[in-house]
């Protein structure tokens, strides 16, 4: 009988090393079933074999070529296994197996059981493949039980996120896998968040600078050349909590015993970029202008976007006339970039502040900077106690979890709330932090701005001009093709309080006369 071997081991370890954890190596596996063919006076003619291959699928490359050998050419007699699990751990698979070799009457053959086509020898077949399916099931619901319990204690149960390592070291007497930073990637993944932070970058961008800058994915198994990070790569790597210490399982979090590597602030300042610039719908890979995402629909708040023309113009375009899902069925009209362009300068010149104001707004907004600051005593108090409250709630979350009391949808959702308000307390004591003569510096700075602002702005490069505006301008607003209001951000929303800025209204509001030249 002309026979062809089929042999497989689950991991890559079992192949390489020769260990028999799940009872036989290939090696062992190949030596069995030769001994088989042998002692019976068959013919060998093939063998197959799948090296770190899960029988939880049918999927597996020689397998394959396996059964399309056996369904095209009829020159195999019998499949010789070691065990019927080698075949398939999966009922399913088995039975369309068995059936595709019984159509074209070869047999299954196992070196360890007893298979035969009787009724009975079906039967103990089929035995065997259901316990087959039961201990791969089982072996899974108790990997997964064992990973649990180790993102509850602080370890990673996953492949290592890049810039960290998965290391096997000795504790206690015993291996222990976990994570550890990785030296060459670690630096750059921080680098990556501090960049990200500051809100000049976009993702493609921060793609490209981090591949200047050596940032690769790690190569598989060192037979394959490592890649650079790509733009989806990077927005997920933004995204890891694992980077500040967060082990998650399950949709629960727990506090990992593994280094972090960026400050918390840093990571929660990425994420609200990442929010927002979610929320604004900016898609900056197709298009770039440095007015992209800053302008805002007078008419319905949609977003303007960008298009190019066949030609050579740039147009600006409310989103709230394409959108078929969200659109609001708005009819401003496209108006030219170069239109926009010459329109954001003359905002910047309406403005600016006459520089013999400055001394008065300098003296208006340190009082009113002191004023605050001796307010924050008993508000820095009241958040000591909040934040003293919701640990403790966080302690009390994870104690009644492990006490099987709360579900994991409830931890769920307790964990969420209690980070989002510590998150918010953290935010707030950020802001606390800043001391009055810190103040001071940036409103100095703010002034001594917001009087050269236009002519800063009208010499600046476009790239220059994007960093201006993410400062400055929180949003533009146009109306018919033309500007119309603007929102300011922080420190700058003080000092300028629309396009049409009005100096007597600002500055007589803190008490002061306006010079009788700027009146």
């Amino acid at each position: 009988m002309r026979c062809v071997i089929y042999l497989r081991v689950s991991t890559k370890e079992q192949a390489e090393k020769d260990l028999a954890e799940e009872g036989f190596s290939i090696a062992a596996q190949r030596e069995a079933c030769v001994r088989r063919i042998r002692d019976e006076g068959w013919e060998l003619v093939d063998e197959y074999v799948d090296k770190g291959e899960s029988a939880r699928t049918a999927d597996r490359p020689r397998l394959r070529a396996m059964l399309a050998r056996v369904a095209e050419d009829g020159d195999a007699e019998a499949v010789v296994v070691h065990k019927v699990d080698r075949l398939a751990r999966n009922m399913e698979d088995h039975i369309a197996i068995r059936a595709l070799l019984r159509r074209r009457s070869v047999a299954l053959v196992s070196v360890t059981e007893n298979l035969d086509e009787t009724a009975s020898g079906r039967l103990v077949e089929g035995i065997h493949a259901l316990m087959a399916e039961f201990y791969s099931a089982n072996l899974a619901a108790e990997v997964r039980k064992g990973m649990g319990q180790k993102a509850k204690l602080g370890g990673y149960p996953h492949k290592a996120p890049l810039g960290y390592l998965n290391v096997r070291e000795p504790i206690g007497g015993r291996q222990v896998a976990h994570i550890v930073a990785d030296p060459e990637r670690a630096p750059l993944v921080r680098i990556a968040f501090e960049l990200y932070a500051t809100g000049e970058w976009t993702i493609e961008r921060l793609a490209e600078e981090m591949a200047h800058r050596g940032l690769r994915n790690r190569g598989r198994d060192g037979r394959y050349p490592a890649k650079a990070v790509t733009v989806s790569g990077m927005a997920h790597l933004l995204a890891h909590r694992a980077y500040v210490g967060i082990v998650e399982w399950d949709g629960v979090a727990y506090e990992g015993s593994h280094e972090p590597l960026v400050e918390r602030a840093t990571f929660d300042r990425v994420q609200e970029l990442l929010a927002s610039r979610a929320m604004q719908g900016t898609r900056e890979r197709r298009h770039h202008h440095y007015l992209k995402g800053l302008l805002v629909c007078g008419v319905c708040g949609r977003r303007l976007s960008i298009q190019h023309s066949k030609g050579t113009y740039t147009y600006f375009y409310c989103l709230g006339q394409k959108d078929r899902r969200n659109g609001t069925g708005c009819r401003e009209r496209y108006v030219t970039a170069d239109h926009l362009e010459a329109e954001v300068e003359d905002l910047y010149g309406r403005i600016e502040v006459p520089s013999d104001w400055a001394d008065g707004l300098r003296e208006a907004i340190a009082q009113e900077v002191a004023s605050r600051h001796d307010d924050t005593t008993a508000e820095r108090e009241l958040l000591a106690t909040q934040r003293e409250r919701l640990e403790s709630e966080r302690y009390k979350l994870m104690e009644a979890y492990y006490a099987t009391a709360i579900d994991v949808t409830m931890l769920r959702r307790e964990q969420e709330r209690i980070g989002a308000e510590l998150r918010s307390i953290e935010s707030r004591e950020g802001i606390l932090d800043g001391s009055l003569d810190d103040w001071q510096e940036v409103m100095d700075l703010a002034v001594r701005f917001s009087i050269r602002c236009a002519t800063a702005y009208r010499r600046a490069g476009d790239r220059t001009r994007r960093l201006l505006n993410a400062a400055v301008l929180d949003e533009v607003r146009v109306r018919d093709g033309h500007v119309v209001d603007a929102a300011y951000k922080e420190p700058f929303d003080v000092l300028f309080s629309s396009p049409k800025f009005e100096y007597g209204d600002v500055v007589g509001a803190r008490g002061l006369e306006p010079p009788t030249s700027a009146v």
